[in-house]
């Protein structure tokens, strides 16, 4: 017997425990879908917040009224004053936080329920109205767009709510003593309340305000397919004119010999064919006549004010393609402000030149920097000096170098020195430059085309000062030149009738102590 009760009482509490497991199990599987629903909740959705703002502000002020009768009962007793000034600056703080909530004391869903106000529909009378009617249609198509989106959002708060509700139920059913799940189910129940009225309020509100949206789509829809019908007819029309007037040009060159009388039908039959087109255009459009001259004049008058420097930079763009003043590839020298840059273009667009910056002499000892991108606007073709190395295919540039010897050295061999040593190393650029002046001759009036190296002597205050000149590379000018420079001073160290003057001074010192110290002067030659 006793054996048999030992049984019973074993099964009956691993029964009861196992129960409890299952239990425990099933409270923590709901308890993790509870905390992924909240999180949804307060992330996703905006009407929530706005519900969560509005219960915040009821309860504060349900506890700002608290406060006042707390506060006046203690001031009737004459209460504690410690007590009366922390109720004191807890009113002050309730109270700013029921300022920041104001937005939410009085039918805070009133902004996400109404939807965007639509817009007159624009009147299309002429083909430039199309293109502002084809802006309206994505207005519309994006305002409808975004109140659905409202409008579902609503109904997935709804359905979060109410599967956070059922949630809620199996939870108290499985632990009737937690109260925190009691209150918040409370809660869920109570925001239920709110939202399903609203989101029938809301439905009927979405239907109508889609239906509108579709009305005035078609009828926008409508108005563009009748204008651009009309702009087909027009466009017709003057296509018949043009062919009509071309085949005339036609059989007028064919059969016409006389070229004079040639030009003269040509002209008239030009004249014709935009007299035409004027007045197709002003009879289809009579109407809007005003109001098209209007537009233009008020959009010239901005662009020539607002947009003046983009304006003469698609002019200067125009220029420099078709002039062809200035190309892609070409080395050119640009000066803005005193600031002189070389470089190469790389680019041109509609608004601007781009031009990499390179090592010149112009960067050696002005710039000192090099390798940066420079921007040019177009306009400046018209207003800033601007100098090709490289114009129309002329690869090559004069070039000079300058250095000074004494007036006792044997000047004019310095000067056969440098010629030499100049022909020597240009020679092949002379041969280059020769056939380019060749080329641009039927372009230009090229009157003096000496290319051969040239050599100055003259007069300086520290000597005789020799200047030789020779065609080098337009992207090299610096390579030849140290070339050259080097070779020059090389050959001079060698001849003993030759020195190189430089700036000097000399100082004299009076031996005898017992007379004034004369001052040092500076001789106008060479010492």
């Amino acid at each position: 017997m006793k054996n048999w009760f030992f049984v019973w009482f074993c099964l009956t509490f691993a029964t009861f425990a196992q129960t409890d497991n299952n239990n425990t199990f099933d409270i923590s599987v709901l308890l993790e879908r509870q905390k992924v629903i909240d999180k949804e909740l307060s992330e996703s959705s905006v009407w929530y917040k706005v519900y969560s703002n509005y219960h915040t502000y009821q309860e504060l002020a349900q506890k700002q009224t608290l406060i006042e009768a707390e506060i006046k009962e203690l001031q009737k007793r004459r209460g504690s004053k410690e007590q009366l000034e922390r109720l004191k600056k807890e009113q002050e703080t309730i109270e700013g936080k029921l300022e920041l909530l104001k937005d939410y004391k009085d039918d805070p869903f009133r902004k996400l329920l109404a939807p965007t106000e639509l817009e007159a529909p624009p009147v299309i009378s002429n083909p430039i109205a199309i293109i502002s009617a084809l802006s309206y249609l994505r207005k519309l198509k994006t305002d409808q767009d975004e109140y659905s989106q409202r409008y579902k959002s609503l109904e997935k708060l709804v359905d979060t709510l109410t599967d956070k509700q059922a949630l809620l139920e199996e939870i108290v059913l499985f632990d009737t003593n937690d109260t925190l799940y009691t209150e918040e189910l409370q809660n869920t129940t109570t925001a239920l309340k709110s939202f399903v009225p609203l989101l029938d309020i809301f439905k009927t509100t979405h239907d109508v305000y889609i239906k509108k949206i579709d009305e005035t789509s078609m009828l926008v829809n409508s108005h563009i397919k009748k204008e651009l019908q009309k702009l087909i007819g027009i466009g017709a029309i003057l296509l018949l004119f043009l062919f009509l007037i071309v085949l005339i040009k036609y059989l007028v060159r064919r059969y016409m010999s006389d070229t004079e009388r040639f030009y003269i039908i040509n002209k008239a039959l030009n004249i014709t064919f935009a007299t035409l087109l004027v007045l197709t255009l002003l009879f289809a459009y009579i109407e809007n006549v005003s109001y098209l001259i209007t537009i233009i004049g008020f959009a010239s008058a901005g662009i020539a004010i607002a947009m003046r420097d983009w304006f003469m930079s698609f002019l200067g763009w125009f220029v420099i393609i078709i002039g062809g003043a200035v190309r892609v590839g070409d080395r050119v020298r640009f000066v803005n402000d005193g600031a002189e840059y070389i470089g190469d273009i790389i680019d041109i667009s509609l608004l601007r030149m781009t031009l990499l910056e390179d090592v010149t002499l112009t960067t050696l000892e002005i710039n000192r920097r090099a390798g940066r991108v420079i921007f040019i606007p177009n306009h400046y073709i018209f207003t800033h000096m601007v100098a090709n190395y490289a114009h129309q295919g002329l690869k090559t540039v004069w070039d000079g170098i300058d250095f000074v010897v004494t007036f006792d050295s044997n000047f004019n061999k310095a000067a056969n020195i440098a010629k030499e040593v100049a022909k020597k190393y240009s020679k092949g650029y002379t041969d280059i430059t020769r056939k380019q002046l060749n080329k641009l001759r039927s372009h230009y009036n090229m009157k003096n085309t000496n290319i051969e190296p040239r050599i100055f002597t003259l007069i300086s205050p520290y000597g005789m000062k020799i200047s030789v000149w020779y065609h080098t590379n337009s992207f090299a000018t610096l390579t030849l030149r140290s070339t050259i420079s080097a070779e020059i001073i090389d050959q001079i160290h060698q001849e003993s009738d030759i020195s190189l003057a430089y700036p000097t001074q000399s100082i004299y010192v009076d031996k005898d102590a017992r007379k004034p110290a004369m001052p040092p002067t500076i001789p106008e030659g060479n010492s």
